[in-house]
């Protein structure tokens, strides 16, 4: 077993945790500027949203010649057949990467006719940012960042196990 495959896992939840600790940064700015009614750009907080997409990449493969004898051989004609027989490339998703984008929904309009932001009707605008959404993704953020540090360390488990044999 060649070690790269060895540690493609511990490469896919390291990129995971990364997304994930990208997306508890969001949040945190998030709620760390809930009230920010003015920016250097003069308008309130414009909520940060973070999406995530799989990495994925080219990685070799066996010889067609060394391929040919792993295959297994078809017996039936509704058996799928391989695509890559004279391929020496395949794709393969080797991890996880976090996207960091603003919010362009509309502010929330708060009627505070003696705020120093409100405009000429007295309306303050506040960021489109809800706090209890926040917390909730806040939680789900860090649930998925505990359940990668479980990845590791059971394939940490494994690959110790692996080399005792």
């Amino acid at each position: 077993m060649p070690i790269d495959s060895l540690f493609s896992t511990l490469q896919t939840s390291a990129s995971a945790l990364t997304a994930n600790r990208r997306w508890m940064d969001a949040i945190a700015e998030n709620l760390a500027n809930a009230q920010t009614t003015r920016t250097d750009e003069g308008g309130p907080y414009r909520r940060k949203i973070t999406s995530f997409k799989e990495v994925v990449e080219q990685v070799k493969v066996a010889e067609p010649a060394l391929r040919r004898r792993l295959e297994a051989r078809t017996t039936q004609d509704a058996h799928m057949k391989s695509h890559e027989r004279n391929s020496r490339q395949r794709l393969a998703v080797s991890g996880v990467e976090a996207q960091e984008a603003e919010d362009n929904s509309e502010p929330r309009l708060v009627y505070d006719p003696g705020h120093p932001d409100a405009n000429s009707e007295g309306y303050v605008a506040y960021p489109n940012v809800e706090v209890v959404r926040e917390m909730v993704d806040l939680i789900t953020a860090s649930r998925a960042y505990e359940a990668n540090v479980t990845v590791i360390n059971a394939t940490k488990s494994m690959h110790k196990k692996a080399l005792e044999i």
